[in-house]
């Protein structure tokens, strides 16, 4: 386990180093995707012009729970990029390569590409979390802040699970699905809301299915003090079992897979 840190540390180094012979083009990147999150704040900023709360919620709590959730998104794919771009990898042969290295798979693939220009995206929700934070009113103290720790960790290993399950789903049909961008790119855009004020039906899909309520809507709920339980706190932490089906189906894709043949 050490050694496999030690290892993906070694792969970070490298990409950081590659990134930043380019600095310009790295500032730039950043810069436009520090804007591409302004787009969608400024969609929350029109909406509460004209209405004073949604679903129960105010604008500075919509903040706080679009900027936790940004940030989430923004770590997963800082870090899982290379199971999101898998398909470009299985068409290419590159795989075959990662296969016949005495190295595990997991590991080479997360190691094959960190996005450090997700730092545009992650000082976009920082800034948005700072306010939201400062307009919420929240009563903060340890549990609270054990709670925001435990969101940012589940929330990262759901997206990290839905980016595998894209990957995997490629060992059969050689090219990735549009439909997986609906449970990322997406869960990224409807998530600027807690998922309760879309219904029942979906928060129930949200909780049981592919649970973002579970890092998103009932730990802010505890945050803002509309729920008391102490248990509200290790919520998040239950996205880590979501992993265990997708690794599931990776496993299932590796055993099927052949070569693409480039």
């Amino acid at each position: 386990m050490k050694e496999s840190i030690r290892l993906y540390g070694r792969y970070v180094s490298i990409h950081v180093k590659t990134i930043m012979e380019y600095k310009v083009s790295f500032l730039l990147t950043a810069i436009a995707q520090f804007m591409v999150s302004f787009n969608v704040f400024l969609g929350v900023f029109f909406m509460f012009q004209r209405f004073s709360a949604v679903g129960g919620f105010t604008y500075s709590q919509v903040l706080l729970c679009y900027s936790i959730f940004l940030m989430e998104f923004s770590l997963a794919e800082c870090v899982a990029r290379g199971f999101d771009t898998f398909s470009s990898m299985v068409r290419k042969g590159e795989f075959d390569r990662i296969m016949v290295r005495p190295r595990g798979l997991v590991l080479q693939v997360l190691g094959s590409r960190f996005e450090l220009t997700r730092f545009g995206r992650m000082l976009q929700a920082l800034v948005m979390f700072v306010y939201g934070i400062r307009g919420s009113d929240v009563a903060w103290n340890v549990p609270k802040a054990i709670t925001i720790v435990f969101m940012l960790a589940g929330g990262t290993a759901l997206f990290f699970g839905i980016f595998l399950v894209g990957a995997a789903l490629c060992f059969f049909t050689l090219e990735g699905l549009e439909v997986m961008n609906i449970f990322t790119d997406g869960a990224r855009e409807y998530g600027k809301y807690p998922v309760g004020v879309y219904g029942k039906r979906l928060l129930q899909f949200c909780t049981f299915v592919v649970p973002y309520g579970l890092v998103q809507y009932y730990p802010l709920l505890y945050l803002l003090d509309k729920r008391t339980q102490a248990w509200y706190v290790s919520l998040p932490l239950l996205a880590f079992l979501f992993l265990i089906p997708c690794y599931g189906l990776w496993r299932v894709g590796v055993r099927k897979y052949q070569s693409a043949g480039s």
